[in-house]
């Protein structure tokens, strides 16, 4: 238990202005993976929210983790990792999401930036768990 809190509190203290040496980063991680236990990375969204933004703006052609239009380039993890400019990461979804690429249309100006930051957070958190079909 105590190493699990441990590896917790390390794994986050990137968000704080204090810093952990480096050593104890690797130290903590070390632990955590030992003890079984998995960091998950932290999301810049909102899952929950993401995935109602995603069921009302995406789902048409993405239902599933799919695309109706070019049918290799799903929202599936090793599909991400392939196709999606910047790799497979929330700051990529984002760009892609709000800018759109090829058939994909824009998003910028039709959802808020907020929306878009939720759906990027559902997408990299539903690819990481596999897609439901």
């Amino acid at each position: 238990m105590k190493l699990t809190i441990l590896a917790a509190l390390v794994a986050s203290s990137a968000a704080f202005t204090l810093k952990v040496p480096d050593v104890a980063k690797a130290a903590a991680a070390t632990a955590a993976v030992t003890a079984g236990v998995a960091i998950s990375p932290a999301f810049a969204g909102d899952v929950g929210a993401g995935e109602q933004v995603f069921n009302a703006n995406c789902a048409a052609c993405h239902a599933g983790g799919q695309n109706v239009i070019m049918p290799e380039k799903t929202l599936e993890k090793d599909a991400l990792d392939s196709y999606l400019a910047g790799g497979r990461n929330e700051k990529a979804v984002m760009t892609q999401v709000t800018n759109g690429k090829n058939a994909m249309p824009a998003f910028g100006g039709r959802l808020s930036d907020e929306d878009i930051a939720n759906v990027a957070t559902y997408v990299i958190a539903t690819s990481e768990a596999g897609w439901d079909e």
